[in-house]
């Protein structure tokens, strides 16, 4: 195919747009909604992410030793535990640690009359997770670890985030589907409508000898627009209004400002800018393509 040729096809589409300017308004409409609805609930959906891995990088258990245990021995057991896929980190606290943390979250008054550190026996290993789900497999290999006598968990804090995580990517999920199969529909009937406003122009075009892909492409390329721009207005619209609704929801709720921490615009773009315009651009070609081979007998 010439180039000439190529660059003819990518006019026309652009054409066909404005040919049907109704009904192409109507699907970037209806595309920009649906993606700026599907922005909104991304940036949402990443942050709570974002928040629930902060949470979980707090999640650890504590792992004590049997009495009489020599150093080496615990740190053959602290090396073992490093190496576990599910650690992230491993951190010593030795008995007079433990102890002045004791006596950090209580008055001075409190430890009067202690002669000697009551928390003696009490050094231990804070094993933090790299994955919270997996906290029961480590648990378990713990519990067959010589030397370690007692194993404190998170079990509640472990279940209700592992939980929390799985929602999310249940809803994330079910939303995508039902905004792709809108958008798809909204511009299979606008290329149906060009389609059957220009089925005489195609026939004439195939009497003299036009090529399937000459008929077919500008088509192609109209959903594609379509779908382009679709996504590109509510990423504008997003970008610039995340700070403000951050902002505006950090100082209503300011009681919570330890607990909201928000991630930049640019980290929540790095990912939603390709995906929204690969979503945009997808869905204007499989709703225009699997349209033009349904209704164009070419």
């Amino acid at each position: 195919m010439r180039i000439s040729t190529f660059f003819y096809t990518i006019r026309q589409g652009f054409r066909n747009i404005f040919r049907n300017k109704l009904f192409s308004l109507a699907s970037i409409a209806t595309i920009t909604a649906c993606l700026f609805m599907f922005g909104i609930f991304y940036s949402v959906v990443v942050n709570l992410q974002s928040m629930v891995q902060n949470a979980e990088e707090g999640v650890c258990v504590t792992v004590f030793f049997e009495e009489g245990l020599d150093d080496t021995t615990i740190q053959e057991i602290g090396e073992k535990i490093s190496g576990r896929v599910e650690v992230s980190e491993v951190e010593y606290i030795s008995a007079d640690e433990a102890w002045e943390e004791w006596l950090a979250g209580y008055p001075p008054e409190y430890a009067e009359g202690f002669t000697e550190n009551p928390l003696a026996n009490c050094a231990n290993y804070r094993v933090y997770l790299s994955d919270v789900s997996m906290q029961d497999s480590l648990v378990t290999y713990l519990e067959s670890t010589p030397g370690v006598r007692k194993i404190n968990r998170s079990q509640f804090t472990a279940d209700i985030l592992t939980g929390f995580n799985s929602l999310l990517g249940y809803v994330s999920i079910g939303l995508i589907a039902i905004l792709l199969g809108v958008s798809i529909f909204l511009i299979s009937n606008t290329v149906t409508i060009g389609i059957n406003v220009r089925k005489e122009e195609i026939s004439i075009m195939k009497y003299i000898g036009a090529t399937d892909f000459f008929v077919r492409f500008p088509f192609v390329v109209e959903g594609m627009l379509i779908g382009l721009v679709g996504a590109g207005i509510p990423l504008v619209i997003i970008y610039f209004v995340y700070n403000k609704a951050v902002a505006y929801v950090l100082e209503r709720f300011s009681i919570l400002t330890n607990l909201l921490t928000f991630l930049p615009v640019t980290e929540i773009f790095h990912m939603l800018l390709p995906l929204s315009l690969g979503i945009g651009v997808g869905i204007g070609f499989i709703g225009s393509f699997t349209t033009v081979r349904k209704h164009l007998g070419v």
